[in-house]
């Protein structure tokens, strides 16, 4: 829709009401402050939501890989055998023997329930990044050397180059019943997931190291599998699946977590329709506004007729005067929906310091900061959604204006 210069004049006159109509300037305003809040919300929220599932898979799957291949009874006996199979499976990228067993660790009288993990030499180095102090390094096989998280440092009060103690509740028997094992390690590193729940338990060691903890000889309890494709991990394991039946089963990462990623995904559709119904209740400013400034310039566009303006002419002033309140509205909600996201961790401190609240609670919330991934096609759908209610507000506005009779409202002026 293009205007002459003659209709884009006239639109920018009623933008701007004059003195006597400054109520309806004050509505105007209020539409488009509704809009771009509208639009802040939904930037910022549906921002927040891809970033808190993103993070999640990018950390769950990061350390556990796309699928667990699982003994039954929790010992896998001819590992190699597996792992060689797992490997030569179609759209396998990585296999690795992996040890994961819940235990109790001390230090200096605190006690702690943790997950030790017993990796290789390649998946520990995979921790290089997450490393916040020590090195990981100095884990080799018969040193006595372990990493822990940081949630897990903080709890026990050690650090790095202290010695933790872990027990194993199921010890050595004896004549006077089981024995608790204890074997005391040097804490060589302390990592950071960004996943509470790892960061408070996990403990890190090379898988040799784990065997002699656990008393498994050459036994592993699982094997991570990475794929090429984490969303068809069930079909490209099918077969793998199928010969290993009967001995070992495999869980998808879809299936371990598919409580938390299936309320991720319905808490994300309703928090976009919700956010949606409020950029729909603004757009109904922008539709009193515009009938109100009808109203008041009914004689001016009787008059604008009677000059040679015509009906069509008429009606793209009035779309435009309210599309552009609606397309203020929405790149104002753009820009300051990106500002915020991009200083989203001091806005939730500083919030927590007026509030006195912790808003962001690592323990409940499993991610130890805000996260946020915008999505640029999601955003693109949010400022179109915005515009386009926008418009269809200004239609009957518009057409009731183009519809006046110049002749009965000049009749009894």
């Amino acid at each position: 829709m293009i205007l002459s210069p003659f209709e884009w004049t006239i639109a920018k006159r009623y933008m701007l009401p004059g003195k006597g109509e400054r109520f309806i300037a004050l509505v105007a305003g209020i539409s488009l402050v509704a809009v771009m809040l509208g639009v802040w919300a939904l930037v910022i929220v549906m921002s927040v939501m891809n970033g808190f599932r993103a993070e999640l898979f990018d950390k769950i799957v990061g350390l556990n890989g796309h699928a667990i291949i699982q003994a039954y009874g929790g010992r896998l006996d001819d590992w190699q055998g597996v792992l060689k199979d797992v490997r030569e499976t179609p759209g396998v990228t990585r296999a690795s023997p992996l040890i994961e067993q819940p235990l109790l660790a001390s230090f200096n009288g605190r006690v702690e329930a943790i997950l030790v993990r017993g990796n290789t030499a390649e998946d520990i180095g995979r921790l290089k990044d997450k490393v916040k102090a020590g090195d990981l390094a100095q884990l080799q096989p018969g040193n006595d050397n372990v990493a822990i998280g940081t949630q897990l440092a903080q709890n026990l009060g050690a650090q790095v180059g202290d010695m933790i103690t872990v027990i194993n509740p199921q010890g050595r028997s004896t004549p006077f019943g089981t024995v608790p094992r204890q074997i005391a390690y040097r804490v060589a590193a302390i990592f950071e997931i960004g996943v509470y729940d790892y960061d408070n338990a996990f403990v890190v060691m090379p898988m040799q190291d784990a065997q002699t903890l656990l008393l498994t000889g050459d036994t592993i309890g699982m094997i991570e599998v990475t794929t090429t494709d984490p969303d068809r991990v069930g079909q490209i394991l099918a077969p793998l699946s199928r010969k290993l039946a009967g001995r070992a089963i495999i869980s998808d990462w879809k299936t371990i977590n598919a409580s938390l990623f299936e309320a991720l995904a319905v808490e994300r559709v309703v928090m976009f329709v919700v956010l949606s119904i409020i950029v729909l209740v603004a757009v109904f400013n922008i539709l009193s506004s515009l009938i109100m400034l009808v109203r008041a310039k009914t004689r001016d566009i009787a008059i604008l007729r009677t000059m040679g303006a015509t009906r069509r002419s008429l009606l793209k002033v009035f779309v435009t005067t309210g599309f552009c309140i609606g397309a203020l509205g929405t790149v104002s909600g753009l820009v300051l929906g990106l500002v915020s996201l991009q200083f989203r961790q001091p806005i939730v401190h500083a919030v927590e310091r007026m509030s006195g609240q912790n808003l962001w609670d690592p323990s409940i919330r499993f991610l130890t900061e805000l996260p946020s991934r915008p999505d640029p096609v999601e955003i693109a759908v949010i400022c179109v959604m915005a515009l386009v209610f926008s418009f269809l507000a200004t239609l009957y506005p518009a057409f009731k204006a183009a519809s006046t009779d110049p002749v009965q409202v000049l009749r009894y002026e």
